[in-house]
């Protein structure tokens, strides 16, 4: 049932159509007030059926009775009110997934609340204050152990950064960007560095695992791609933007870096400001000199967003850089669900949403995948 294109109104109408709920609808009353940790698990209930159900939207309609008539509903009246809630679900959600949008209609017979809730993310079964909830028919339940398994299974069926790009040859990948590639996995693999030197491109690139059987892959091109080749990952939009901020937010400087993400990441990092600070240790007059950031502190940052980035939905990743602060965000749930279960239980992610691409980059010494990344960065950090 695809009514995202409807207004407001016309959405209402097409639910009150509906001859049953269904496992990805869900009508209350609600006349006066609803309890904040129903409407959480219902947000969860109904994420997850809409990825079993294969749905990309579910409905939490207010203002509704079982008998699909509409009674009006009074919660939350001040639109503000409603934008905390978004921000109140996120909170107790796995990754801080929230409503997409919260509707309003002023029906005839009085006042509706559409809650458009989005499907779980490939692989990421949505938890409410730690739990998981489903439906069994029309009635809320926890969300029993295989619907969970079958959620978590999607993120090992499918891999993005895989697919085989039919129509790339090696004269859209990037000279320098090869040269680097080949660098590093000799430092990587030393044992390997006199075979490495006799290889062409195409044995490279298959045994780097770049390439499938002499193809070019998505990954080859996000790591080695020549600047015009980026039509071929369209509608995904590979570029990492920097943005330099004042203390008041307002953005003072910005760069734009596109293909080839091999060399991207360290341009990157020649655009942050890493500070020297000068402290004087107990006993002596000599200060010290520590940087502001570590660096490997930003290169796991920006290769994990890079390597976990959900392509599917083209975005960019992003590197906002303030007065004291550096902030790295990409598209995409969070896969190992719960960044302090991987930091305080040195929890590292059981899979990738992009294995492949995940491993290329270990092959070229841009990322652990033994896990313990996202745990270090944080002790590094916090020292």
């Amino acid at each position: 049932m695809n009514i995202q294109h409807l207004d407001a109104a016309s959405k209402l109408d097409a639910l009150l159509a509906l001859t049953a709920e269904s496992e990805v609808v869900e009508f209350k009353e609600a006349k006066n007030s609803y309890d904040f940790s129903h409407l959480g698990k219902y947000f969860s209930a109904l994420s997850n059926e809409a990825n079993l159900n294969h749905h990309s939207v579910a409905w939490l309609v207010l203002g509704v009775n079982n008998q699909r008539q509409v009674v009006g509903s009074n919660y939350c009246r001040e639109r503000h009110y409603l934008d905390r809630l978004k921000k109140g679900i996120a909170e107790k959600t796995t990754s801080r997934i929230t409503f997409i949008n919260i509707h309003e209609v002023q029906h005839h017979d009085g006042r509706v609340l559409l809650f458009e809730i989005p499907a779980a993310p490939k692989g990421v079964p949505i938890a409410f204050d730690g739990h998981y909830y489903g439906r069994e028919g029309e009635s809320l339940s926890p969300l029993n152990l295989e619907e969970i398994e079958r959620i978590r299974a999607q993120a090992t069926l499918e891999d993005w950064s895989a697919a085989i790009v039919p129509d790339a040859g090696l004269d859209d990948l990037d000279d320098e960007a090869l040269r680097v590639a080949r660098n590093n996995f000799k430092s990587k693999f030393p044992d390997k560095s006199g075979d490495v030197d006799e290889w062409d491109n195409a044995t490279f690139l298959n045994k780097a695992k770049l390439s499938i059987k002499g193809k070019l892959t998505r990954t080859a091109l996000i790591l080695l791609g020549n600047n015009e080749a980026e039509h071929f990952l369209l509608p995904a939009d590979v570029k990492i933007r920097w943005i330099l901020k004042d203390h008041q937010g307002n953005d003072r400087d910005y760069a734009l870096f596109g293909l080839p993400m091999l060399p991207a990441v360290d341009k990157v990092y020649a655009k942050i400001r890493n500070l020297k600070y000068r402290y004087l240790p107990e006993g002596t007059l000599f200060p010290e000199e520590i940087d502001q950031y570590e660096p490997y502190a930003i290169r796991e940052a920006v290769n994990n967003c890079l390597a976990h980035q959900d392509y599917s939905l083209a975005g960019r990743i992003n590197v906002i850089e303030g007065d004291e602060t550096l902030t790295f965000t990409n598209l995409g749930s969070f896969v190992p669900g719960d960044v302090q279960r991987v930091v305080m239980e040195d929890a590292p992610e059981e899979y990738y949403r992009n294995r492949f691409l995940a491993t290329a980059m270990f092959n070229l010494k841009m990322v652990d995948t033994a896990g313990g990344g996202i745990r270090k960065l944080f002790l590094l950090q916090s020292a």
